[in-house]
């Protein structure tokens, strides 16, 4: 560690606020009655129902969603027994991985007491307060009883993620690494450097899903664990102690399969690596410096898969793979321990993950090269967020079929919608919209099918069967991608790509229907080939106008306005409105507001505001919400004079008429558009309930600079824009949007081309 990276290290940790960690409370309490419900008397009601039956302790407190990370401090990370308090900074970071992978609440806990039995007696009267324990950082072999005595004695999981996690991801890497190179786990042979809680977890598992005892050899440093030796022995080491002559990691070498370093740098030596066997699985695994570099043993075995436990090299172990998820789906099913059964369900789900194609935020990692599955990528990147996806309900499933669930999960597709909130935070939001696309799938276009974001939200619009997708673009572009990208889909059967510079049984009616759209428009005739084939707004738009597809998504690469006006000029407006508007969702913590209109209109009369508002309220319904529309200004319920306030009071008075049943008001300051007590000291018959979700702007200035703030301050997520008018289902897609943008847009698209239909 550079001084540098330290300085900036001791900053991270002590600014702005001393620590990682903070409490806040999840009900509001802003009155006496919030008050008397959270404490006194209210409370009593919710201790005495627990009284009466321990298990409403998940329904009314947080322990169902509560893990404490505990230690000694006896073997931190690298830097040995340094004591519970010096251990904290690395409790809380855990306690902070629980929180931000799996929304796991978590309290770190630093024991000083280096008594086994004391300690177990400490964590052991903690089961009231948490619905599961992780220990971590203690040294071996104390943990192995310790563990081991706290799972007998405590009904809720008892799980040590040095041995454990570290066990589960290397098993995941095994069991890929092999598939990789051709051999079966029940016929290899392994070989260890390292004999500590971490090694002999990590064969344990191994064995337990089909390694062969016999096969297994340990060294640790005092050299080959034998029967007979004495030195550095104990009961759990003594599992693997084999009868042979060999003393040394050189002389257990020849003919390994796999080595398992979880010791010490640079054990392995280059010149030993001839001696493994052909297309070995090294995983060198010591932190932060392995038992030998990549670069060292690919220049003497290119044959071999290398995993580290280091981020600077391909295939990372790391233990935050497993332990948030291992956790989320053992609290979700009440497990009363991790048995097995559990882990060896996590390590089949970490090993599928890594076979699929990777996701848009492992791309980005990988500075947009997505990996694919092979030597250099045989188990998921730390971050991947569909880990929980996998992981947590596949343990969930696993403790149910074992026995250990005390709340078995009845539906597991419910349970995904649930744990979708973690991964795409437009879930909630997204979920009744991609249920109807799912009912009735239409032909969408995209315009820019070379782009790996189209390409990535067609392989999710495939895998959730909302749309059949057609892609615009040089078709042996398309499928050298598709092929680099790992993707599934079949560019034969489920997706159709149309090529403008070669299709031209496809492109040449078009062709002759866009001459005719733009014959008094200043295009020349002799321009309109070349705009069909070389503008794939162009073209997309075209194959909508002509019934060929059922809806089309364009744009996300150059200007928007430009693609917008491209896609207008074939498809114009519904005859029925004024004019186009954009609505822009954005999802934030608290909830999703809707802004109007943030790209299109840049100066609304009154009509015209009442006319976006209207057909946004119709947009916001078709996300299952209530649409709650706030008039904007400076001006606050009559308080100016001034035209724009005079305009949004017109489009008030306008809305009324035309939509009477719309929970509309204003024209109102923001604060009191979303916050009801503050509308109520400036007015006492508002229509409005709680907070507006659909807030509708003077001019596109404010809409657009209100809506970007609230995005880049709020954290928040965008969903659109929404073109709201447009004759046909199109959208333009911003430069920003992401894959999993486009497959929001995707269903929505599909939904609005089923209602104009008539289905």
């Amino acid at each position: 560690m550079d001084e540098d990276f330290r300085k900036a290290a001791l900053d991270y940790h002590r600014l702005p606020r001393p620590g990682k960690l903070s409490i806040e409370p999840t009900k509001r309490m802003a009155t006496q009655r919030d008050l008397a419900l959270a404490y006194s008397p209210g409370v009593a009601a919710a201790c005495e129902a627990i009284s009466a039956d321990p298990a409403a302790a998940y329904e009314m407190t947080t322990r169902g969603n509560m893990v404490a990370v505990i230690t000694n401090g006896t073997a931190v990370l690298g830097l040995g027994a340094i004591g519970a308090l010096a251990s904290k900074p690395v409790m809380e970071g855990k306690a902070v991985l629980f929180k931000k992978f799996a929304g796991i609440d978590s309290i770190d806990l630093e024991v000083e007491e280096r008594d086994p039995q004391k300690f177990i007696e400490a964590v052991a009267v903690l089961e009231p307060s948490f619905g599961a324990i992780n220990l971590e950082d203690i040294k071996a072999p104390e943990c192995f009883e310790i563990e081991r005595t706290l799972r007998e004695r405590m009904k809720i999981p008892v799980f040590h993620d040095d041995q454990h996690g570290t066990a589960i991801i290397v098993a995941s890497a095994v069991r890929n690494g092999l598939l990789v190179q051709g051999k079966r786990l029940e016929d290899v042979k392994i070989v260890t450097s390292g004999g500590g809680a971490a090694a002999l977890a990590c064969l344990d598992l191994l064995v337990a899903m089909g390694a062969k005892r016999e096969n297994i050899t340990v060294t640790d440093i005092k050299g080959v664990v034998h029967i007979g030796r004495n030195e550095l022995m104990d009961p759990y080491k003594d599992r693997y102690a084999r009868e042979t002559e060999a003393r040394t990691l050189q002389d257990v070498l020849p003919g390994a399969d796999v080595f398992l370093g979880l010791s010490a740098p640079r054990v392995l030596k280059p010149e030993w690596l001839p001696l493994l066997a052909e297309r070995p699985l090294v995983l060198a695994l010591a932190n932060p410096e392995p038992e030998i570099l990549p670069e060292a043993v690919r220049a003497v075995r290119p044959d071999a898969i290398v995993a580290t436990g280091r981020s600077d090299y391909p295939n990372q172990v790391n233990n935050v793979l497993c332990f948030p998820f291992i956790f989320r789906g053992a609290l979700d099913a009440g497990a009363t321990t991790i048995n097995e059964e559990m882990k060896v369900a996590a390590v089949e789900a970490i090993a599928r993950l890594a076979r699929i194609e990777a996701s848009e935020v492992v791309a980005a990692a990988y500075g947009g090269a997505a990996p694919t599955f092979g030597p250099d990528y045989i188990i998921p990147k730390p971050f991947d967020p569909r880990l929980i996806l996998e992981i947590a309900p596949a343990v969930a499933r696993a403790a149910m079929e074992s026995g250990v669930a005390t709340r078995p999960i009845a539906d597991f597709a419910a349970y995904k919608e649930v744990l979708e909130r973690f991964v795409y935070r437009s879930g909630d939001l997204m979920r009744p919209v991609v249920f109807a696309a799912k009912k009735q799938p239409r032909r969408v276009v995209y315009s820019e099918g070379e782009d790996e974001r189209v390409l990535r939200a067609v392989q999710t619009v495939l895998d959730d069967e909302i749309a059949e997708p057609v892609l615009v673009g040089r078709r042996e572009v398309i499928a050298a991608k598709v092929r680099a990208m790992g993707l599934r889909m079949d560019l034969e059967e489920s997706v159709k790509v149309v090529d403008p510079a070669h299709d031209t049984e496809v492109i040449g009616p078009l062709i002759e229907v866009f001459r005719r759209k733009v014959a008094r428009r200043g295009v020349p005739v002799d321009s309109c080939e070349r705009w069909v084939r070389t503008r794939p707004s162009t073209a997309a738009a075209l194959l909508l106008e002509t019934g060929q597809v059922d809806a089309a998504l364009t744009g996300g690469l150059g200007e928007w306005m430009r693609q917008w006006h491209q896609a207008y000029s074939v498809i114009g407006k519904r005859e029925d409105v004024d004019r186009v508007y954009a609505m822009t969702g954005v999802i934030l913590p608290a909830g999703t507001l809707f802004f109007v209109d943030t790209h299109l209109l840049v100066e609304p009369t009154a009509e015209q505001i009442a006319e976006m508002t209207i057909l946004a309220a119709e947009q916001v319904r078709a996300f299952g919400m209530h649409p709650k529309a706030a008039l904007l200004s400076h001006s606050n319920f009559g308080a100016s004079q001034a035209p724009s306030a005079r305009k949004m009071r017109e489009a008030l008075r306008l809305i009324r008429a035309q939509a009477p049943d719309l929970e509309v008001d204003g024209e109102m300051h923001a604060d009191a558009a979303l916050v009801q007590a503050v509308r109520e000291k400036a007015v006492h018959d508002s229509p409005l309930t709680e907070g507006a979700n659909l807030l509708v702007f003077p001019n596109l200035d404010a809409a657009n600079i209100a809506y970007s703030l609230v995005k880049a301050t709020g954290d928040g997520l965008q969903i659109g824009p929404v073109l709201l008018g447009m004759r046909k289902p199109i959208h333009v897609l911003v430069p920003s949007v992401t894959a999993r943008g486009i497959a929001n847009l995707t269903a929505l698209a599909v939904t609005q081309a089923a209602n104009s239909q008539g289905n």
